[in-house]
């Protein structure tokens, strides 16, 4: 079985030789692991990955190659990766997807569960049973305003509200080049240099007018060191619906490390829950307490949320509404808290502003932000940073 993830592995060009093939055999033989494709998934990493680098290209290797064959929510069964094999893709007009029934939270999540008890084989075309090519609310490659996302590598109509397939994800690079300074120069306006500390620089204006008003006789004048003075706590979405804006986020993450002396950042998927994370490929194993952060950051630090606060709008008003995790509280308790702790907030979306009033999340976290959301524009920029100087 395992000689073809071998050959997955090889043809995304990872060095993985076949002594390190027959580890994992070995291992696997040993009974070191048990049931379960999230321990495997560690132990085939392990065993055949020797360069942090290549993280990436086993998670989109392994994904293509293993997905769809557990679920990372509370229940526990496996779905047969049949169920969920593509060979077909629905095509509705505008009234035929307006026609079809959304379930409510409790109902989708109780439904999953009795499809799990019912079902025995694979459905395709339906609107009823875990499948593909339907308009059930749970599978692959189908159409529903509200379903759960079953063995599908990528989102296609940003309907989800639950994923099965635990994603990996990339760290925003803060060493891109920029293409153009402007988005420096609109971060620049929020920095305030104040003359404070020890007189030890030349200030070689007022020592030239000095000196000559001296009639000639040196006299040294001495101003205290500029300091930036500005702090910010910058927390970013990642992966997901914001895939789309990596280059865009990337550059704003490179300018904002460049002008701003004093800036801590964490991670977030869709919206802020009880913790973040500095490092996506450790974002498991290192996570930061929300409530850690809170403690942790003076109120004089400058929030900036980047997101396209593009999500299932339960992920912010329900507990376990989560897409990943279930969650004991709703991310609108979070976002509160962090906009009371931090009194100087703005948010940044990389999505154009045109199409916020067609997404309910978006309106949603506008309302949470008190209408302190701002496109990734350089006007945007500029209004946003003149928010958070005032």
């Amino acid at each position: 079985m395992l000689i073809n993830f071998l050959y997955t592995l090889r043809a995304a060009r990872l060095p993985v030789s076949v002594t390190e093939y027959l580890t994992l055999l070995q291992a696997l033989q040993a009974g070191v692991i048990g049931p379960s494709v999230d321990e495997f998934y560690y132990l085939a990493r392990t065993s055949l990955v020797k360069n942090e680098a290549n993280y990436d290209k086993f998670d989109r290797a392994f994904g293509a190659y293993f997905k769809g064959v557990e679920m990372l929510t509370d229940f526990t069964q496996d779905v047969p990766l049949d169920w969920l094999k593509k060979t077909l893709e629905l095509e509705l007009s505008p009234e035929d997807k307006a026609a079809i029934e959304k379930m409510g939270w409790d109902e989708l999540m109780a439904t999953l569960k009795k499809r799990f008890e019912e079902q025995k084989e694979r459905h395709e075309g339906g609107s009823k049973m875990i499948g593909t090519g339907g308009t059930s609310p749970f599978g692959a490659y189908g159409v529903n305003p509200q379903g759960i996302r079953i063995g599908q590598a990528a989102g296609r109509n940003k309907s989800a509200v639950k994923v099965w397939d635990q994603r990996a994800y990339k760290d925003y690079d803060d060493t891109k080049e920029l293409g153009t300074r402007n988005i420096k120069v609109a971060l620049r306006r929020l920095r305030r240099f104040a003359r404070e500390g020890a007189l030890d620089e030349l200030d070689l204006d007022d020592t030239i007018h000095s000196t000559a008003a001296n009639a000639g006789m040196l006299d040294i004048r001495m101003v205290p060191e500029r300091h930036n003075k500005v702090k910010v706590l910058l927390l970013m979405d990642v992966g997901g619906t914001m895939d789309e804006h990596i280059h865009r986020v990337e550059e704003l993450f490179s300018a904002a490390k460049t002008e701003f002396k004093h800036l801590e950042f964490y991670y977030f998927h869709n919206c802020v829950y009880d913790f973040m994370w500095k490092n996506n490929r450790r974002r498991y194993s290192e996570k930061f307490a929300t409530w850690d952060l809170i403690r942790k950051y003076n109120k004089d630090y400058k929030l900036i949320f980047v997101g396209d606060a593009t999500m299932s709008p339960y992920e912010i008003l329900q507990p376990g509404g989560s897409v990943e995790y279930n969650n004991e509280e709703p991310g609108l308790e979070w976002l509160q808290r962090l906009t009371q702790a931090f009194p100087k907030f703005a948010w940044i979306n990389p999505e154009p502003q045109g199409v916020w009033q067609y997404r309910q999340s978006i309106a949603i976290v506008q309302q949470l932000m008190n209408q302190r959301m701002f496109p990734l524009t350089l006007a945007g920029l500029e209004g946003a940073m003149r928010l958070l100087g005032k």
